[in-house]
């Protein structure tokens, strides 16, 4: 077996052992890297010689029987996370060649428990899209079809985990941006409750609605890193104080006593017939573990995406103002004033749909509009909420599709925005009430798509989330598979 095909678990059991080492670990994915890269894009930065040193470190460690969680262990990250050994971008020209004075605070974690960062994963600019074709550096491709679009924004730490590029990859969602890829790429993927990791060092798109989530081969390894992100922050004033279980604990067979709700709203039209069938297919297999399967009702989920996009465009249009071209980032090189200065490097230096969000969250604050758009969107953003704090009343917790249909071509939606915003419509009202959620794989299309499961749970029961995953994963037979690339 080839190293680079193994899940966190299983080569930190090989590391235990000392059936490799971590630098050999570290090369197999270079190499893999190296081999598939071409076809895939998934990376933005990519630091071989670093890698290699934080391996030597790694097995010195483990030798000296210092050895972290993660020790030894190559991942990635999304490129939206501060990294101050290599650039963050954010997928966006503007931050080309930008490198942080200090680590995110889930960086630093990783690093403290001995991981290996290979380098900086590709992404929607600043995370707004769906699809990871926004991104200035490339477009990142679908490893189970190349030239299909790997969702996004988080599309390069999908892509990266689907190719056996790294181990596992973290990735953030503000309206779907882990789960959505997660599904079209046949990884596991999880958005968690908002405050339960850290948002410090995250370059913040909508900061109400943002959250970074572990992005893995398997549910016990989302689990693993669950264990070693969670946890309070006091540099995160939005970060919770409640204590973090081990996760990998939720991992038994069974779901004798669990009630699993099914909205009826999220299976009208638009849901392709192949997402349903695979998607229903795995709620029986949830019956099959002991489940008890429920209707239940989300009544305002026909204005999620409305609300979303009037509320993230306003966050956005807040945190992007930042970039104006003073203090780091891009600047254009000739201006004729200062204000000429702020608008030719906004201008050059941000990319369309970024641009585009802006200005809608500019108009929808702006004097004379702000009752009528964004605070009438955050009243029903109130009402959203509510329907879930009702859903779980009456069930532990809510599966559904994740997104409606599977991979497309690139560039097929790219003159049609509407349908790229609705691509989220199943994933945005998480967000919105800040309760976790997670895709895990359920199948496949006819011509061998990967399609996935969404959960969904209340505040901070990520581990009944992980619970039903590990009992889908054990059943759904697609556990192991993988892309043929090389």
């Amino acid at each position: 077996m080839d190293l680079f095909t193994l899940t966190l678990g299983e080569a930190k059991a090989k590391l235990d052992q000392g059936e490799c080492t971590s630098v050999q670990l570290t090369e197999s994915l270079l190499a893999r890297i190296e081999a598939v890269e071409g076809r895939i894009n998934s990376f933005i930065t990519l630091d071989r010689e670093q890698a290699l040193r934080q391996a030597e470190q790694a097995d010195r460690e483990r030798r000296q029987g210092r050895a972290g969680k993660l020790c030894g262990l190559p991942l990635a990250s999304k490129d939206v996370l501060c990294t101050s050994s290599m650039p963050t971008t954010c997928g966006s020209r503007i931050l080309e060649h930008f490198v942080p004075p200090y680590d995110a605070t889930v960086i630093e974690k990783l690093r403290r428990e001995g991981a290996v960062l290979l380098g900086k994963l590709a992404m929607d600019e600043f995370a707004m899209g769906s699809t990871s074709e926004n991104c200035a550096f490339g477009t990142p491709h679908n490893p189970w079809r190349p030239g299909y679009v790997t969702g996004g924004s988080s599309g390069g730490s999908a892509s990266a985990v689907a190719a056996d590029q790294c181990l596992a990859s973290l990735g953030s969602d503000t309206g779907g941006s882990i789960r959505q890829p997660a599904s079209l790429c046949g990884i596991v993927g999880m958005k968690p409750t908002y405050g339960r990791v850290s948002r410090y060092g995250l370059v913040a798109f909508a900061s109400s609605l943002d959250q970074v989530g572990p992005m893995t081969k398997d549910v016990r390894d989302c689990a693993l890193l669950m264990n070693v992100l969670s946890g309070h922050d006091p540099r995160d004033a939005t970060s919770s104080a409640r204590p973090v279980p081990d996760y990998t604990s939720a991992l038994r067979d069974g779901l004798k006593g669990v009630r699993v709700g099914v909205p009826v709203e999220y299976f009208g039209a638009g849901l392709d017939p192949e997402v349903e069938r695979v998607v229903r297919n795995a709620i029986s297999m949830l019956a099959d573990a002991g489940a008890e399967i429920i209707e239940v009702s989300l009544p305002h989920t026909e204005y999620c995406v409305a609300v979303y996009y009037l509320i993230a465009p306003a966050e956005a249009s807040s945190n992007l103002a930042r970039y104006d071209g003073v203090r780091y980032g891009y600047r254009a090189p000739q201006a004729d004033s200062l204000l000429d200065m702020y608008r030719q490097s906004r201008s050059e230096g941000f990319g369309d749909e970024v641009k585009k969000r802006i200005l809608i969250g500019t108009y929808a604050l702006s004097a004379g509009y702000y009752d009528a758009y964004y605070k009438k969107a955050s009243r029903v953003r109130t009402l959203i909420r509510e329907d879930f704090r009702a859903a779980f009343a009456a069930c532990d917790l809510i599966a559904s599709p994740v997104c409606p249909t599977p991979a497309w071509p690139i560039g097929e939606k790219g003159d049609d925005p509407l349908a790229l915003y609705l691509s989220d419509i199943l994933t945005i009202s998480a967000n919105l009430a800040g309760i976790p959620g997670m895709s895990v794989p359920a199948g496949f299309s006819g011509d061998g798509l990967p399609i996935g499961l969404q959960l969904q749970a209340a505040h901070f029961n990520e581990e009944i989330l992980l619970r039903a995953a590990w009992n889908l994963e054990g059943r759904a037979g697609v556990k192991g598979r993988r892309p043929e690339l090389v």
